[in-house]
């Protein structure tokens, strides 16, 4: 069985048709398979039907974790990869059958993200100490982020020609080329102007340089770049969660919902193509309802 494993990532390999990230994820699914394979006394794939798969997921589903139970999503990953496993074994090497053929996978849950309270954001924002030049250009990059809710490769990639000082205005490329515009307050613009005019333009030499958010060497700041920065800063204001940029977006979605935005309007001002995905942050509020309607009410107690 471990020999028609290795034809498989060779024949993988050859048709050029995943990375090294995929083949090695490949290579961990099906050898964890044949070694529950192994602890069944089976010894041929042949022998492989739907009870025994059934068996197996069973098996997935009882394993545990550091973080807990495994996820639906490694589930179906492990699934998919032995139906793809199986599907060459069908084609190439005369094993009829392929019981994951009609195995449906779990369904994934969907996560409520993690958004941080306003006080919560407030204490952030406003515990940066603006009076180094890496200060202020933390606070207008934060402010930003989360008055526009920005993803990080967002603000990463944000050039100067897509601010509208006069309109308040920013123009956003998301995923996919996704293009959309967000409005942002009076503050913003003052953090941003006064970035601008003492900070990037002491940084940045080279006049061919239209990132807006730079490091002290005048070059493109990187995801991982502003991760370390918002570490950096949340430990600065005594916030006890570990915070990420992506919690700067939710927390701006979170927040005009909270405070009664149509879902439509904050779904463009994301820049989701569907619905069903700014949703999500109703059931953020509704979940902060319910915690504070239990905590408040005194018959809850009860």
């Amino acid at each position: 069985m471990n020999e028609l494993l290795e034809r498989f990532l060779n024949y993988v390999n050859q048709r050029n048709s995943g990375s090294a990230h995929t083949n090695d994820a490949y290579r961990r699914d099906i050898e964890e398979f044949i070694e529950f394979l192994n602890s069944e006394g089976i010894s041929d794939f042949n022998e492989v039907d739907r009870i025994v798969v059934s068996n197996y997921i069973v098996a997935l589903r009882n394993r545990s974790t550091r973080q807990g139970a495994l996820k639906n999503s490694s589930i179906s990953r492990k699934l998919s990869s032995l139906r793809s496993f199986f599907a060459y074994l069908n084609e190439y090497v005369g094993i009829t059958n392929n019981p994951f053929h009609y195995i449906k996978a779990p369904k994934a849950t969907k996560k409520i993200p993690e958004f941080l309270f306003y006080d919560e954001v407030d204490q952030l924002l406003s515990g940066i100490d603006c009076s180094s030049d890496e200060g202020i250009r933390n606070r207008a990059l934060f402010e930003l982020m989360y008055a526009c809710g920005l993803r990080v490769s967002e603000a990463v990639d944000l050039q100067l020609e897509n601010i509208d000082f006069d309109e308040m205005l920013v123009f956003v490329t998301g995923k996919g080329d996704k293009q959309r515009v967000v409005p942002f307050y009076e503050e913003v613009g003052e953090l941003l102007q006064d970035y601008l005019k003492k900070v990037r333009l002491k940084w940045v030499g080279d006049p061919k340089m239209k990132n807006v958010f730079v490091n002290q060497r005048g070059k493109q700041l990187t995801s991982r770049g502003i991760q370390y920065l918002l570490d950096k800063e949340a430990k600065k204001s005594l916030l006890t969660m570990n915070i990420h940029p992506h919690m700067l977006r939710h927390s701006f979605a979170t927040h005009l919902l909270d405070n009664g935005a149509d879902l439509r309007i904050v779904q463009e001002l994301l820049g989701h193509s569907s619905l069903s995905t700014t949703q999500i942050y109703v059931h953020v509020t509704q979940e902060k309802l319910k915690k504070t309607y239990n905590e408040a009410h005194p018959r809850s107690k009860m």
